[in-house]
């Protein structure tokens, strides 16, 4: 592996945007694989409207791939525009638009993507995670405050990202759907793979239902790294530990291994319990500052960066890393 690795990013929404915007500062040969489960505001009406790939995710992260030359900062603002004003284009976001309508013209979700990043000057490409839109449903304890031990179906990303309750399981509808074939060549391909940060249930574990790309995170020869959040979810993740992120990971995907997992010291609980399960997903913890100065649970893109060049250059050494 060379000093510019192959590297392929998974996830969606602020959590995949954070991991890109650090990752394009390291390498030219980066792609993103993007959920494709979004049912809410201008993506939910799109996708209603039109029958297309919900596009809100896929247009943050081409953002996130954009330069922080001028061209790289106005064309990022532009696509993450939303018309206001009333009318029916009030709440779109211009990327969503030109996303469809490359859709629709060229008719190859994979083509007119790529046509979006040449026009950004991307650091990077963007995949659909499946070549369908999915749901994402969910089996949530606790659903109605009246019934705390009563279990309930909640569907769609949009609800499932705000349900009250706490939510036991995930899956996607239709079930067993196809991948995109470039995101599966692209994990085959790929010397690393970041899977994190994200809001967890929506945006992390769908890429592991997916029974394809599930299948090659198994056999690729890349490296792979677990980046977790600082902060759990209001509504999605509300009360979970660091490690309950990973033994809710390991649930859905049982056959799924990690080379490293990465989290924030200040944002952890108890370390040696955050390392054991480290361990049983096969990985070491690697402990590095990445939030923001401000206090907040937002990842600084630099010393993101930071930390995951340190993984890539160190992925020989053995021993914990610190």
């Amino acid at each position: 592996m060379g000093l510019q690795p192959k590297v392929v990013a998974l996830g969606g929404g602020h959590g995949l945007a954070a991991s890109l915007t650090a990752l394009r500062r390291l390498t030219p040969d980066l792609t993103a694989v993007v959920t494709v489960a979004d049912d809410g505001g201008s993506s939910g009406r799109l996708r209603q409207e039109l029958g297309i790939l919900p596009p809100g995710d896929l247009r943050k992260a081409l953002a996130a791939l954009c330069g922080d030359d001028e061209w790289g900062r106005t064309w990022a603002s532009v696509l993450q525009h939303r018309f206001t004003g009333g009318g029916e284009l009030h709440g779109h976001a211009v990327g969503n638009l030109l996303i469809a309508a490359l859709w629709e013209k060229l008719g190859d979700h994979v083509d007119a993507l790529a046509w979006v990043g040449r026009l950004l000057g991307a650091h990077g490409r963007v995949l659909p995670m499946s070549t369908v839109p999915l749901e994402i449903e969910a089996l949530v304890r606790g659903h109605d405050p009246a019934r705390p031990q009563e279990t309930t179906a909640v569907r769609g990303q949009a609800e499932v990202a705000v349900t009250p309750g706490h939510v036991q399981q995930v899956r996607l509808v239709p079930e067993e759907p196809p991948a995109a074939p470039e995101a599966v060549a692209a994990v085959r391909d790929a010397d690393w793979v970041i899977l994190g940060p994200g809001s967890w249930f929506t945006s992390v574990i769908p890429h592991l239902l997916v029974p394809t790309l599930a299948e090659v995170l198994s056999v690729t020869r890349a490296r792979k790294v677990l980046a977790l959040n600082l902060a759990a979810q209001p509504g999605e993740t509300e009360g979970f530990s660091s490690e309950r992120h990973l033994e809710v990971l390991a649930a859905h995907a049982p056959d799924l291994t990690v080379d490293a997992v990465l989290a924030d010291p200040a944002w952890i609980g108890d370390r040696d319990t955050l390392e054991d399960a480290a361990k049983q997903l096969g990985g070491e913890l690697v402990l590095a500052s990445v939030a923001a100065a401000d206090g907040t649970p937002r990842h600084d893109p630099e010393l993101l960066a930071a930390a995951y060049d340190r993984i890539f250059r160190t992925h020989g050494r053995i021993g914990p890393w610190r």
